[in-house]
């Protein structure tokens, strides 16, 4: 056909179909190639019946504004390399032929291993950026190394420094993280878990599950992981305390007493009472306090937010704050006519910014669409997210553009409406959860096992379930934690959760205990219902849209008041909480972070909590 070009072909190359979900042994005979189709590279394999037909229908479709298919009932609207594939809406899914050949662009490749099925034979996953089920592919005359070897003439493919059978593959342009995550060799979407998937392939790939499942399945729990020597209830055998270096294995957890009844409040709707005459907030603490307790009334949202975000600080005047705004509108038109006044030229020679520039154009288009404020084609809204992405790009260039951020934006953009505010708001967000983006990653793994740590100390039973599903890593939390719940709860309720989390009260890590409400209030269905690894995941991201708000703080909060009035709980539970006092030491510490969070709290006791008298500690002194 016009515009098309064989690179490699290779016969007898086996797709091998339901190898663990029957017992019948399906294989079928079939070619695998690479082709360029109007120069783009792609991924093919044709049943050997196909031979001397034309090529085969694609089998990953990208969503884009011309005409690639895109879910428009589901919030959203796009799928990044980081999250899992929605089920709420299967019908939407595209499906492909059991039997039929595909073709996935190498753009859109996100990993290749080899692994081994019980018969001994060795094959190729393939796994879409997409997540969509590509059978295992079994090369009966060799040629996987040919075929790697070809394949890094378009892409580069970096083998896993934990699993040298697993293969990442990115763009020979990709910097850093930027790149859709997909440098993150300890950790893509910690070390790599990854290896666990060699028992079953079909769990790699399984109904859009993406990236991030695949690497946590090995990244927190290596194979030489004691973890892995006893059975999910063996829990008196002995663990190292470095099995975890940072973390101490919690067995039994610790005698908790009852869990409080905790309310929320109103939202705070008034906010010139808070301010002195020249326009100072006299008590920032009360303020944080309501908004913890009730969230902010929406008119007020666009004040509150530039103090709760670190534009304006809470002891500045009214006038101080017109000068904030003169001194930082013309800081960021600074960095915005950077990007603006690069030529064409320039352009092509910087590969970087030219990545950044394609992922936010892409993202930008398929990002809470179905907002009224960034729906439509021509919409101002998407022109401002496209803008303040670019000139963050230029204000911290070492991070530049990772997907996820423009999740981040659109609330922010969508309250201040305004170019500059919501920028330096971002800042403000970024500086929060920056970490959460870094190429390492041990950010997120971290808090994945501080997840894992506050859970074990809840709800030991559940953790040990989990464990025997071979999900104790928490790897489906991932992008609860990455984008604060952005993708878990309808677009209001981030706007209301995000003004809680941004307080910090009770303590930082309180998106934490909101994933461990989570986790809990599924504890009769995942046990109960008998689930499998992969069955837990499908569960879990089920719960999009579906979870109270309400519920959840009210829940969180609840755990946080119930581990603080427990006297033994373990250390390194007490530091993720910031309630670790060293013994011997005056100077300030996490506790007394933790005196001023709980007398903000306690500020707001008409009502609130209903429970047995609270510590000392809970009692403001001033």
């Amino acid at each position: 056909a016009s515009g098309t070009g064989l690179i490699f072909e290779k016969e007898g190359v086996y797709l091998h179909t339901n190898a663990k979900r029957s017992n019948q042994d399906t294989t079928i005979p079939g070619f695998i190639r690479i082709v360029e189709r109007d120069g783009e590279p792609a991924l093919e394999w044709s049943p050997l019946e196909d031979a001397g037909k034309n090529a085969p229908a694609v089998f990953y479709t990208k969503k884009d504004e011309n005409g690639g298919e895109e879910e428009t009932n589901f919030d959203p609207g796009y799928e990044p390399d980081w999250a899992v594939i929605s089920t709420v809406k299967r019908d939407h899914v595209r499906e492909p032929p059991p039997w039929g050949a595909f073709s996935i662009p190498l753009s859109e490749l996100y990993s290749l291993r080899r692994a081994r099925f019980s018969l001994g034979r060795n094959f190729l996953v393939l796994t879409s950026r997409g997540g969509h089920p590509l059978p295992p592919l079994h090369f009966h005359r060799g040629g996987t190394r040919e075929l790697l070897r070809a394949l890094q003439r378009y892409i580069i493919l970096a083998p896993s420094p934990v699993d040298g059978r697993l293969f990442l593959a990115y763009p020979h342009d990709s910097g850093a993280l930027s790149q859709s995550f997909d440098e993150l060799q300890m950790f893509d979407d910690g070390s790599d878990l990854v290896s666990r998937f060699i028992q079953d392939p079909y769990a790699t790939t399984f109904g859009g599950f993406s990236k991030v499942t695949n690497f946590f399945r090995g990244a927190l729990r290596p194979p030489e992981s004691p973890l892995h020597a006893h059975g999910p209830h063996d829990t008196q055998a002995g663990h190292p305390a470095d099995d975890e270096p940072g973390f101490e294995l919690i067995t039994c957890g610790a005698e908790l007493g009852p869990r409080p009844e905790v309310s929320r409040g109103q939202p705070l709707d008034k906010w010139d009472e808070f301010l002195d005459p020249e326009g100072r907030v006299t008590d920032p603490g009360r303020v944080k306090a309501l908004i913890f307790r009730g969230g902010i009334t929406p008119s007020l949202r666009k004040e509150a937010w530039k103090f709760l975000l670190g534009f304006y600080p809470w002891n500045s005047t009214t006038k101080e704050r017109e000068d904030i705004v003169r001194v930082k509108t013309d800081e960021y038109f600074r960095m915005k006519v950077q990007w603006k006044s690069v030529s064409e030229e320039q352009e092509m020679r910087n590969s970087l910014l030219r990545g950044y520039r394609s992922l936010i154009e892409r993202d930008v288009n398929r990002t809470d669409r179905q907002n009224p404020f960034f729906s439509g084609n021509d919409n101002p809204g998407l022109a401002l997210l496209h803008d303040v992405l670019m000139t963050y790009c230029m204000y911290n260039f070492d991070l530049g553009y990772v997907q996820g951020m423009s999740d981040l934006l659109s609330p922010i953009l969508f309250v201040t409406q305004n170019e500059v505010e919501s920028f330096w708001c971002l800042t403000g967000f970024m500086d929060m959860v920056h970490q959460n983006f870094e190429e390492s990653q041990e950010a997120m793994k971290q808090q994945l096992l501080q997840l894992s740590l506050l859970l074990r100390a809840l709800d030991p039973e559940l953790c040990d379930y989990l464990d025997s599903q071979d999900s104790g890593s928490l790897c489906f939390c991932f992008r609860w934690l990455l984008i604060w719940f952005k993708r878990e709860f309808a677009f209001e309720d981030i706007l209301s959760l995000w003004e809680v989390l941004w307080t910090r009260l009770p303590c930082d890590n309180f998106h934490l205990l909101l994933a461990s409400a989570i986790l809990e209030s599924q504890r009769g269905e995942l046990i109960g219902s008998n689930h499998d690894f992969n069955t837990i995941l499908k569960h879990i991201n089920e719960l999009t849209m579906k979870l109270d708000l309400h519920s959840v703080l009210c829940g969180a909060e609840a755990i946080y008041l119930q581990l603080f009035q427990c006297k033994e709980l373990p250390v390194k539970v007490q530091e993720v909480l910031g309630l670790y006092v060293p013994s011997s030491s005056d100077e300030e510490s996490p506790s007394s972070e933790s005196r001023e969070t709980e007398c903000l709290l306690d500020q707001s006791e008409a009502g609130a909590v209903a429970a047995a008298p609270l510590p000392d500690v809970f009692v403001c002194v001033v």
